[in-house]
């Protein structure tokens, strides 16, 4: 892992733009997203509106991070002529203009269907969950219900329900 850049050479590194404050900065922790190669242009930091903001301060910027919560439309692309690629922190890519993004030749890079089968992995859990009330009976037991209410209701057997799965192509 390379060192920071010191102050003055951090001056002439490739700007990376951040519209929002991105939630990994707050689970993991600003310094380890730190880097000799290109330094983060923080808007959600100016206290000047977005736009007067880019103007200022964005023109060369080549690359965009964005997560779901950002939105990007041909107005932000208009202030950031030089940009190049937008890598997104989500699987979807509903918040980006992609046909104006392909007519300006700027990429996309995102986490595709990455965490699919970990979310189905999720939802079969939960399902399971509450169908079987594992969580509200730990609860019950937990709060000591079990002794002044008597016995936790038993929950549903997963076998007594029909499931149907969709596969999109």
């Amino acid at each position: 892992m390379a060192s920071p850049a010191t102050a003055a050479e951090e001056e002439n590194l490739p700007q990376v733009l951040l519209l929002l404050h991105p939630a990994a900065f707050t689970i993991f922790g600003e310094e380890h997203f730190t880097s000799a190669k290109f330094r983060f242009l923080k808007a959600y930091e100016s206290s000047l509106p977005l736009d007067e903001f880019l103007a200022a301060n964005a023109r060369s910027v080549r690359a965009l991070l964005v997560s779901a919560a950002t939105v990007v439309g041909a107005g932000i692309l208009d202030l950031l002529p030089e940009l190049r690629v937008i890598v997104t922190t989500s699987a979807g890519l509903d918040q980006l203009d992609l046909a104006e993004c392909r007519r300006r030749g700027i990429r996309i890079a995102s986490a595709g269907d990455i965490y699919s089968a970990d979310v189905a992995d999720c939802a079969v859990g939960l399902l399971i969950d509450v169908l079987r009330k594992i969580s509200a009976s730990n609860r019950y037991v937990k709060n000591g219900f079990w002794a002044s209410k008597g016995d936790y209701p038993l929950g549903s057997k997963v076998n007594c329900f029909s499931f149907s799965i969709w596969v999109f192509s």
